[in-house]
């Protein structure tokens, strides 16, 4: 019989688990759910739920958390993951580089959905393909891996997940900030090899955001220019086609990180629904215009 802890760590795991969650919390519960001893899993999940897990601390590439159990004392529990090496993170910072979208969504604290596709590049992933490659340790008798002790906090690193999606980034060799240092020196690298590829060195003593050497186009101080063009156009080289499925606007976008209400679970989705249903209007209308001015 386990001991009741005093005051563990206030969890917002529900009987139906993490609910509401970004894309990696939800890939990383599968991953937990992948395990085949059932039995075990729920009572972890009611140690994490009943707050038996009295602390957790991510320090460097590991997790060190202490686990009530039926010992006065809790037992302690170690998880880490295999880390890149050096030669593996040089690959994906340079595939990282090569998508804007993927520096801007990590800088917005948002994991890109096609995040493993960087990974790729070196081999290696982010995520553990399989439960088996989390490494763990307790201090408890039981002779089993993982056992509920150690399952419950990978229920609690779940919700860390969901806090700071750069812990993934930490385990596997690479903190928040030195992820960002990193991705930061190699797009300089990119823009100067750009720069001299194209003959123009002078480029890099330009500074982007002084709008007297690069000023803006017209159209970004007015907006009414963005549905202009005054110049004339040769109808046969001209063709309409709407946009390809998954290629909108909002597609593009990725995660919004929008506010989310857990009394009205389905206002999220709806809003997102709306906002396809009145862009897909619109683009149909913008497509009836098109043609029957080209008539």
């Amino acid at each position: 019989m386990s001991i009741t802890p005093p005051g563990g760590i206030n969890t917002s795991i529900s009987d139906d688990g993490l609910s509401q969650q970004p894309w990696w919390v939800e890939q990383w519960m599968e991953l937990i759910n992948s395990y085949r001893f059932k039995k075990r899993l729920e009572r972890a999940w009611a140690y994490a739920r009943e707050g038996h897990v009295t602390s957790i601390r991510f320090e460097g590439r590991r997790v060190h958390a202490r686990v009530q159990g039926t010992d006065e004392e809790p037992y302690k529990v170690k998880l880490w993951l295999d880390v890149l090496k050096d030669e593996d993170w040089r690959y994906v910072l340079e595939a990282l580089t090569m998508k804007a979208r993927w520096s801007a969504q990590l800088l917005a604290g948002i994991m890109p959905a096609d995040i493993e596709r960087a990974f790729a590049a070196s081999g290696r992933r982010l995520f553990p393909f399989k439960l088996q490659e989390v490494r763990s340790e307790c201090s408890c008798p039981d002779k089993a891996n993982p056992c509920k002790h150690i399952s419950a906090v990978y229920f609690l690193m779940g919700e860390r997940f969901s806090e700071d999606p750069f812990v993934l980034f930490q385990l596997r060799g690479r903190t928040r900030a030195k992820l960002l240092e990193d991705l930061a020196a190699y797009r300089l690298q990119a823009i100067a090899e750009s720069a001299n590829q194209n003959g123009n060195a002078e480029a890099l003593a330009i500074d982007a955001s002084s709008s007297e050497l690069n000023p803006p186009h017209p159209a970004v101080l007015d907006p009414t220019l963005w549905w202009r063009y005054d110049a004339g156009l040769d109808g046969d080289l001209v063709v309409i086609t709407p946009a390809m499925e998954g290629d909108t606007g909002l597609d593009a976008a990725g995660e919004l990180p929008l506010a989310e209400e857990p009394r009205f679970p389905e206002a999220k989705p709806r809003f997102l629904q709306h906002l396809r249903d009145q862009g897909q209007a619109m683009a149909q209308q913008a497509m009836l215009e098109a043609m029957a001015a080209g008539n």
